[in-house]
């Protein structure tokens, strides 16, 4: 299967800039997989497609302010690096622009020196590790002198820093928002759990796996990197449970699906379970964990159109998706939403 496969059109004024005043009130595209039909509504409707005994599942991962600029000691060149994954302690993986300029040896300095990055290993893909060193504690070192890591196509400034993040971030380590989640606020997680539906929370470090472009012709050769996750023993036995009883299982976002893909294809079972990932899901996969899907509007040609195109079919994600061009829906990050079920 071609990556040019899943290219759309899109007109560059529907690629919202900034995040709607409420969060639940952004449009929601919904699309029975059964029936091919399609309904407009508002996020803040969500509710009327959720059954009592029914399961949401949303990442409470935590964006870092992950996005700091510095100076290349000795030559002063600006250099800005994105911190991606820490791989331990104070080890870090990063994505570095301009990456030609640091080599192994180079040491970046931000803050007059208050956080410094030492370069330790070269790789691909303008992939860098550096150490850190600093003293104190790097989140709040990072709150200082780092700035969310926004998508590149949001070119608007974002006012309040806490719109990048769910209402229900808690476990930090993100270099990028599970954007799904941003449409619900706290008096609609209520409300659904006042319906009595489950609501659990998984954790996925979204990394450079979920937002590297793909660069090859065929989606089969394209490489995944891997991304931290966790599931806790509770989630996995509610998970189990849901599943017994015949209710539904509700991804919220691309992210947690591939967390829950990932533990059932390895284990065949939900089970309390941690470690990196590097599924790739495009079609032909077969779901085994989730049966519904609330999931954003992606990037042409990206990792995320190629799993809800699996879940759902390549033409009729495609023909949803020139229905919400033709309706003028928000597009990326901060748009709007899609309920699949």
């Amino acid at each position: 299967m071609k990556t040019e496969d899943f290219d759309y059109d899109l007109p560059e004024e529907l690629i919202a800039q900034t995040p709607i005043k409420n969060r639940s009130s952004s449009r929601l595209l919904v699309v029975d997989k059964k029936s091919d039909t399609l309904e407009h509504k508002h996020f803040y409707n969500i509710i009327d497609y959720l059954e009592k005994g029914d399961t949401l599942v949303l990442n409470d991962t935590k964006v870092l302010p992950a996005r700091l600029i510095g100076n290349k000691e000795k030559t002063n060149a600006v250099i800005e690096i994105l911190l991606l994954k820490n791989i331990s302690d104070d080890y870090w993986e990063c994505l570095v622009k301009p990456a030609r300029r640091i080599k192994v040896g180079d040491i970046v300095s931000f803050g007059d020196g208050l956080l410094k990055a030492e370069c330790v290993k070269e790789l691909d893909e303008g992939i860098r590790h550096f150490n850190l060193i600093y003293n104190g504690i790097l989140y709040e070192i990072l709150d200082k002198l780092g700035t969310m890591p926004l998508p590149p196509y949001i070119h608007e400034k974002l006012d309040d820093q806490s719109r990048y993040q769910t209402v229900y971030a808690k476990e930090i380590g993100s270099a990028a928002a599970p954007t799904a989640g941003l449409h619900f606020t706290k008096d609609l997680l209520k409300q659904i759990e006042d319906k009595g539906i489950n609501i659990c929370y998984i954790t996925l470090h979204v990394g450079l796996g979920t937002f590297r472009p793909v660069n090859v012709s065929n989606i089969s050769d394209h490489k995944m990197h891997s991304e931290y996750y966790s599931i806790s023993k509770s989630v996995a036995e509610k998970l189990t449970e849901t599943r017994k009883n015949g209710h539904k299982i509700i991804a919220v976002g691309t992210t947690t699906t591939r967390t829950l893909e990932s533990v059932m294809s390895k284990y065949n079972k939900f089970i309390e379970t941690s470690g990196f990932t590097d599924i790739f899901i495009y079609p032909g996969y077969k779901f085994k964990a989730i049966d519904c899907l609330i999931t954003n509007f992606h990037l042409p040609k990206s990792t995320l159109i190629m799993l809800v195109s699996a879940f759902i079919g390549r033409e009729k994600i495609l023909n949803a998706y020139n229905i919400a061009v033709k309706e003028k829906y928000r597009f990326f990050s901060f748009g709007d939403a899609m309920f699949i079920k």
